[in-house]
């Protein structure tokens, strides 16, 4: 499968933003998808993740009520949905997949678990 994540930008805090993570090659329903981001001079962290089947969504307790992952299965594409940002979101945002990775409350922010990454796309938080 190959991930192609878009929808970054400049956004003022507070604004709002919707990721797309668009997959060609596969049905991206079979697949675990997560939502990572990565600030200069940080880690790559997990944001969201969203489960093959039965759709269990996960969050990280810096996004948790704020972010909102889904799938839309007829696109085959997850999206990300970003509200009340805050300057400390701005990073490279990377969506990743995996058809094997069995994620659950414990697990969904494994980077080691997904196989598959996107490009990444650049989200600017500011005034």
């Amino acid at each position: 499968v190959q991930l192609q994540a878009c929808g970054g930008g400049l956004v003022q805090p507070g604004g709002s933003l919707r990721l797309s993570c668009a997959a060609s090659g596969s049905n991206l329903e079979n697949y675990a998808v997560g939502w990572f981001r990565q600030a200069p001079g940080k880690e790559r962290e997990g944001v969201s993740s969203i489960s093959k089947g039965s759709g269990s969504t996960y969050y990280s307790d810096s996004v948790k009520g704020r972010f909102t992952i889904s799938r839309d299965n007829a696109e085959n594409t997850v999206y990300l949905q970003m509200n009340s940002l805050k300057s400390e979101d701005t990073a490279i945002y990377y969506c990743a997949a995996d058809r094997l990775f069995q994620i659950d409350s414990r697990r969904w922010h494994w980077k080691d678990g997904y196989d598959y990454w996107g490009q990444g796309t650049l989200v600017t938080v500011s005034s």
